[in-house]
């Protein structure tokens, strides 16, 4: 599967742990997808049929993982079922950053095993060499917002990634509040700033149109724009609203 590259993309944040329509929304034309296996309902045996699936169904679709927790096994796992994308969270020091790295990589410049799960569906193991897994931190707490400019600067640190609810939280203020603040000292600002000058990718998740307008405005440019549960439910509403006014839309 290919790295996401440079840009704005507009992705789909996946939390059912469904194989079969994870595949479907990654065939539907977004950027990318992410598989959330913290707050979401990918275990290890979803997360594996999951990527599986999505090896056959949507090769080209690049897929970012959200781990549990910052640890050598959750985060070696997840690349060991091809992900390209490796999401971090609660990153909040220069130290837990090059951790994360080194988990990330082979060595001689980290200390993950070799182990690709390719050949249980029928793939061909990557070669080590080719292995330049993206590892987006999450930066979530006051700690981490202050610590922005030297954890962005981490070398084998590809992007930040935001969660604006659990940054709200930590910062102890509304979300739409964290938002609309827009001056340069400001959270959200000062993130992009952080990575802009660090040469890094930002992403963030919204969940909603609004929300993400709101963050590519601010500048963004990986953005989850909604869930695969939310997409379902305007699909729903689509069909039903066209059944209502005696219109079809397939």
């Amino acid at each position: 599967m290919p790295a996401l590259g440079d840009g704005r993309a507009d992705g789909v944040w996946c939390t059912l742990g469904e194989p079969r329509t994870t595949a479907q929304i990654a065939r539907s034309g977004f950027a990318w997808v992410g598989l959330d296996a913290q707050h979401g309902a990918f275990d290890d045996a979803t997360l594996t049929a999951t990527m599986a699936t999505l090896a056959v169904a949507a090769p080209a679709v690049p897929v970012a993982v959200r781990v549990a927790e910052l640890s050598d096994a959750a985060i070696g796992r997840a690349l060991d079922l091809g992900a390209d994308a490796v999401v971090v969270p609660m990153v909040e020091t220069v130290e837990q950053a090059e951790r994360a790295v080194r988990a990330a990589h082979y060595p001689p410049r980290g200390r993950r095993s070799w182990g690709p799960m390719s050949g249980l569906w029928g793939g061909t193991a990557p070669a080590v060499t080719a292995a330049e897994p993206e590892v987006w931190v999450m930066l979530e707490t006051p700690d981490g917002v202050r610590a922005a400019e030297q954890v962005l600067a981490v070398p084998g640190v590809s992007a930040v990634f935001v969660g604006p609810f659990d940054l709200s939280i930590g910062l102890g203020t509304e979300l739409d509040a964290l938002l609309a603040a827009d001056d340069a000292a400001d959270a959200l600002p000062a993130i992009v700033a952080a990575a802009r000058r660090a040469g890094k990718q930002t992403g963030a998740f919204a969940g909603d149109l609004a929300r993400a307008d709101r963050l590519r405005a601010l500048g963004f440019d990986r953005v989850a724009v909604v869930t695969d549960a939310t997409l379902l439910a305007h699909g729903a509403a689509a069909v039903l609203g066209a059944g209502a006014t005696g219109r079809t839309s397939y």
